[in-house]
């Protein structure tokens, strides 16, 4: 289904989250569907909401308010939880975005899941790893600052453009300038058998399905938290890969990624 096709619902823990990831998670919500719910639950006679009540309004979420009935319990996420389920049921979108870092909707993720509903988790790095699981893919909100930090430097950049951005710019291991994180063994593993799981006789898999996979097993998983703006980019500095661009038949101006495990050559 086109990504404007696909309808979700967004449901935000305004207790879990802070009011200055909105922008930059709302565009990157729209990156897989259209946001036709659009909530928000909390207290909102705490001050400590206050600043998300300067941006509902221009990202047009709506509120709901729930009292905390009883001191030490958050009657927020069962709020969310009882919403999530109506909406379910009646049907009327084709995922979840689930805005919280909070372990308490790791069943709701799966019970949403087991609707046949595809399911985003978004919260900080914190989050428990149950409810990361839990979901289809998990974005964390962190990388998605970094990232707009990181186009308004290309954008200064551009203006001024030196020798060292140029090189840096040609080397997939420092794309756009960056200097990434160190790739852990155990997503080094997790990349070279998922290539292997795919791979043809010849031992190549095609990237976008190498992607796919690599999310299914850890939904945690984005290039983007080692530093890099593409799978592609991330996928050309790994030393045990090898890449190959072949002509798309069906649009020649579109060329297709293959990779494969060196060791299998």
């Amino acid at each position: 289904m086109p990504v404007k096709d696909v309808r979700l619902a967004v449901l935000i823990d305004a207790d879990n989250i802070s009011a200055t990831y909105i922008k930059p998670m709302m565009l990157e919500i729209a990156r897989y569907g259209n946001p036709t719910i659009k909530r928000i639950y909390g207290d909102w006679t705490k001050p400590q909401l206050g600043p998300w009540k300067q941006v509902l309004l221009d990202n047009a979420i709506s509120p709901v308010q729930q009292f905390g009935y009883t001191s030490g319990k958050n009657a927020t996420d069962s709020s969310l939880i009882i919403d999530a389920m109506d909406i379910l049921y009646t049907e009327s979108v084709d995922g979840f975005c689930l805005v919280s870092s909070d372990s308490d909707f790791t069943r709701l993720a799966t019970r949403l899941r087991e609707a046949g509903k595809i399911v985003y988790g978004i919260g900080e790095k914190k989050t428990p790893t149950p409810f990361v699981a839990a979901c289809d893919r998990f974005i964390f909100l962190e990388i998605l600052t970094k990232d707009k930090k990181s186009k308004n430097a290309d954008a200064s950049s551009e203006k001024a453009p030196d020798k060292a951005a140029d090189a840096a710019d040609q080397d997939p291991k420092n794309a756009s300038g960056k200097t990434p994180k160190d790739i852990d063994e155990a997503t080094c593993e997790l990349i070279s058998s998922s290539v292997s799981d795919l791979a043809d006789e010849d031992g190549w898999a095609f990237l976008g399905d190498v992607g796919n996979l690599v999310n299914k097993k850890s939904p945690s998983f984005d290039a983007r938290n080692y530093g890099f703006s593409k799978m592609s980019k991330l996928m050309q500095s790994l030393d045990f890969l090898e890449c190959e661009y072949r002509v798309n038949e069906k649009n020649p101006q579109v060329k297709l990624i293959y990779v494969r495990n060196k060791e299998d050559n």
